[in-house]
This record gives structure tokens, sequence and C-alpha cells, in this order.
């Protein structure tokens, strides 16, 4: 039998092997008390990736070679193979502080809760950025705080085994918004806990990131239609849910006009009668405190 171990680290990574020493020890540090695997999941990279996770010699470590299939389908493998009660994310660029995971477990217990997140340092082309107000973590019930954008970094995340085997993993058919799908879909039913500290370094700025090259509303929509279907928001979540969706259909709407791509723009007009249509015969507008006025 397998033996069971606390925690899962799964590392999707492709064409990274520049980034993952310092990755991989920075999972070493944060874990010194910890009993806990790593699984790096290769989605089919070209790069020495596999020469070098075998170089790194250790017992904590299983590689996982896949033809390249995106970073949910990599991340939904590392679920499969995982050992742990509780699943981390870290994306191959991103580093943790020491003692990240061990406070995470501890800021759990203390709430009760079966998933949680951390802080942040958000570094660009090498240059620390300031995060905007509308990225401020929050504890507890987020799924409103969730509707405009993603707020939970996977590299911050740690998340009970549960969770998975109730909702489901991450949706392969997302090029993009992956992740926002996937919080969407807990916070509506799970509260979050949240360790304010900045325990995760994200490195962004790569010329091959894929929130560069397509376009993220596309795939949020998507999620949102999905979120319509929830037995578990309440009726205030599901107003504000069909007004981002209405939102965001608007902005793909004028966005393709304003490219010229006048076939697509059309496409999302006739979602979006369609998406009056099924959810209601009146357009009343929405606030955020008052609800429908």
């Amino acid at each position: 039998m397998d033996k069971r171990v606390l925690v899962s680290v799964i590392i999707p990574t492709y064409n990274r092997a520049g980034f993952l020493r310092e990755c991989l020890q920075s999972v070493f540090l944060s874990l010194t008390s910890i009993d806990f695997e790593i699984i790096v999941v290769d989605d089919g990279s070209l790069d020495n990736t596999r020469d070098f996770v075998d170089s790194f010699n250790s017992s904590k470590i299983k590689y996982i070679y896949q033809c390249n299939r995106g970073v949910s389908a990599a991340r939904n493998r590392g679920i499969t193979e995982s050992k742990g009660e509780w699943i981390c994310f870290l994306d191959s660029d991103d580093l943790w502080s020491k003692g990240k995971i061990g406070k995470q477990i501890e800021r759990i217990e203390k709430t009760k809760t079966l998933w949680g997140h951390t802080g942040e340092i958000w570094i660009r082309n090498g240059i620390r950025i300031n995060q905007q107000k509308k990225h401020q973590k929050k504890e507890g019930r987020i799924y409103i705080d969730s509707l405009p954008l993603c707020v939970v970094s996977p590299s911050s995340v740690i998340i009970h085994k549960s969770i998975f085997k109730n909702l489901g993993v991450f949706d392969e058919s997302f090029m993009v918004a992956e992740d926002y799908d996937m919080w969407l879909r807990i916070s509506s039913i799970y509260d979050i806990s949240l360790v304010p500290e900045e325990l995760v370094i994200k490195r962004g700025g790569h010329n091959d990131q894929l929130s560069k090259l397509l376009a993220i509303d596309m795939y949020r929509v998507r999620a949102l239609r999905k979120c319509m279907e929830f037995i578990s928001i309440s009726s205030y979540e599901r107003d504000l849910t069909l007004y981002y969706l209405f939102h965001k259909i608007n902005i793909l709407i004028n966005g393709f006009n304003k490219h010229k791509k006048y076939q697509v723009a059309s496409y999302y007009k006739e979602l979006l009668e369609h998406v009056k249509d099924k959810y209601f015969k009146k357009i009343f507008p929405i606030t955020k405190n008052r609800g429908r006025v």
C-alpha cells in the first residue's frame, strides 16, 4: 500500500528548466518539518527539464512526463498521482517563503476551513510591482470578490483533497482562466482562510505566458455561465454573477468590434441576447450594495 503524506506539492512546468532550481529549493525550505512529496508534471517540455529534475537526486520528487496538454491537464495529472491529504500548487517560475505551508495549516486548523491562501510579492521583468486594491486578499466567503477577476493565486493555495473529489478538478478545455473557474466553484461552497504574510513570490512578464496571448475574458464568460447553474449561491450572488456576465460579454463585443473582428462580435451579441432571454424577462440595474433597484 502506498504511504500517505500530509502535503502533495504539484509543479506543472513547460520549458522552464532555468527556473526549476530556485522553485524546488523554495519548497524544501518551506516544508522542513512537514511530510511531503513534490510532483513535477512536465507538460511536453523540449528543454532539459527531465535531466535537471533527475540531477536533483531527491526521493521527495516524482517526475511525470506527458505530451503537451496545457496547465490544467498537468495540474489534474498531479492531483491524480498525489498521495497527500492536502494539495498545493506551485508554478515553476514562482517561489515560496520559508514556513509557508506550516503557517497555512495552522490558520486552517484555527478557522476550520478546507482551503487557504496567502499574501504575495509580484515581480514583473525583474521589478517589484504594487498590487491594486482590487487584488486585496480576503478570508471567509469570497465568491462575490472572485467574480470580477481571479483573487486567489495558484501558487499560494492549499486545498484539502476532498474538495476535488466533491467538485471535480480543473476544466481542461480552458486555455486560460482555469484557476478563475476553479476558485469560483470552490468559493461558492467553501470559506477560505488567509495568511496575510507575503509568502509567495510571483515572477511574471515571460513572453510565453498564456494570459498575454489569449482573450482571457472569453474564458471568464464561460466560467460565469457555469456559475449561473450553481445551487449553492444566494439570489444576490446570482444577480451579481449575471451582472458580471453581462459586463464581460459587452467588453468582448466592444473589443472585437474595435479590432474589426465583426463575426466574433456578432457571436457575443447573440450570446448576450440568449443570456437575457434565459435568465429574466426585464433587465434591472444591479449595484453591489443594494442589489436590484
